[in-house]
């Protein structure tokens, strides 16, 4: 499934690397049409097409055209791949069967990881069944030992002893580095305004003695869930903030009396990988690979898991008492994020997976060396409610299509606890509606 998934996916972690080159078509020679490219930097378009088999793992392999092989930059290669099945599998979108997922492959090999830029499902007679588009793929970290890694090891082969000496971790320091820096901005912010403050009392106790001095400016304070930096000043703290003060269409909400009609099901396409997890200070954050959802024929990239305590969202005021925000981006920028509700209950594995590799201090990221199914978060029951919104978090931009799951899952005492002594609050709360429209699903949705 990890190797489907690498061809069906791409991972949503921190950089993305350069668009592709045009290559050549991955399926010239071989006895179907030929599928188009994303345009990208110039590089030679090979003549031919040559396939060789790099790896192989339980009724499939991985065939590279040798000859569309190019490095079109330093340390990055593009390749055309085709994924061949022993078995066919059925489409879901098309219907029909196909044996072959032919692709162009984007490799960073300093960096260790990949990303699918094109892809076609082709039938065992050659028959393309459906093609995708997706050059805003993110790149995927690629773990030793994997199937695909092999493949990455030999196309980049040539660019000799470098490759070895870079790793996915590297992407991680930075990651650690950068948030270190914020924290220690915040940290030097609040410090400045203690030690003003306690200026100022002093200064007040003299004051009967001497002139009293004008107050000096104090730094910016920065955001938070409570204290100076509240929910209820975000709209002061910076000028491209105004919309947590000003919006009429911002979340969360209290949803009540939706209309109540067929919605269309969100397809989810998780598949289980490995994933990152990071203390950033406010809160956590939690990063996978090879996951999307579409509806309605439209593809939304995940792009991180947040954690709120308590949940945001309110059902008929109904308060649960953890959440979970599954946050989605399209190619074209359109937010799409999916709020999962949390009662107490059975301990949750995925969540105590998470826990099990929480950093050891803020501003740090841990990439474990295990696997997670977000398909096993998820609840067996998928009707939802939708509305339109905003992200509940500075600077509260608008736009955002939202899809509470109506069904919630269970978590622990004990896992709820450890979240709430690492932060007690991580909540906004409830916005006015303002008139917006609600649509709820009438029946539950069973996910088959």
């Amino acid at each position: 499934m990890r190797l489907i998934a690498f061809f069906l996916g791409c991972l949503v972690f921190p950089a993305l690397a350069a668009e592709p080159a045009e290559s050549p078509s991955l399926t010239e020679g071989a006895g179907v049409s030929a599928m188009p490219v994303a345009a990208a930097p110039p590089v030679e378009v090979a003549p031919s097409v040559t396939w060789r088999s790099i790896a192989s793992d339980k009724g499939r392999a991985i065939e590279v055209d040798t000859a569309s092989i190019q490095n079109y930059a330093p340390g990055k290669v593009l390749a055309n791949a085709r994924l061949a099945l022993d078995k066919e599998i059925v489409d879901a979108r098309s219907g029909s069967a196909y044996k072959y997922i032919l692709t162009q492959n984007r490799y960073n090999c300093d960096g260790r990881s990949a990303a699918t830029l094109r892809r076609s499902f082709v039938d065992a007679n050659g028959t393309v069944l459906r093609e995708e588009n997706m050059p805003e793929a993110p790149d995927m970290p690629l773990r030793s030992n994997m199937l695909e890694e092999k493949v990455m090891r030999e196309l980049c082969r040539p660019l000799g002893s470098q490759v070895q000496r870079s790793r996915a971790q590297e992407a991680a320091e930075a990651l650690r580095q950068s948030n270190e820096e914020i924290i220690n901005r915040q940290l030097a912010n609040v410090r400045a305004v203690t030690r003003q403050t306690a200026a100022a009392r002093t200064s007040s106790r003299r004051g009967a003695a001497k002139k009293a001095t004008p107050a000096q400016p104090q730094p910016p304070v920065v955001w938070s869930y409570s204290g100076l930096g509240g929910p209820e000043r975000w709209g002061d703290i910076a000028p491209e903030n105004r919309l947590c003060k000003e919006g009429i269409r911002q979340s969360p909400i209290d949803i009540r009396d939706g209309l109540e009609v067929d919605l269309e099901p969100v397809r989810f396409e998780y598949y289980p990988g490995l994933f990152s997890i990071t203390d950033t200070g406010r809160g956590l954050e939690v990063a996978t690979g090879g996951d999307w959802v579409s509806l309605l024929d439209k593809d939304y990239y995940l792009e991180r898991l947040t954690f709120q305590y308590p949940a945001e969202e309110r059902i008929n005021g109904r308060l649960f008492i953890m959440g979970i925000h599954l946050e989605h981006r399209a190619a074209d920028g359109e937010r799409f994020n999916i709020a999962l509700l949390l009662e107490r209950g059975a301990a949750n594995p995925v969540i105590q997976t998470f826990w099990d590799y929480l950093p050891l201090e803020k501003g740090k990221t841990v990439l474990p060396d295990a696997e997670i199914d977000l398909n096993a978060l998820l609840p067996q029951e998928r009707g939802y409610h939708t509305y339109m919104g905003s992200m509940t978090r500075p600077p509260c931009e608008e736009g955002v299509i939202w899809v509470v799951l109506q069904t919630p899952v269970s978590v622990s005492a004990e896992q709820e606890a450890i979240l709430a002594r690492l932060y007690p609050v991580l909540a906004r709360p409830i916005q006015p509606l303002y008139g917006r429209r609600i649509k709820s699903s009438r029946s539950a949705g069973e996910h088959p």
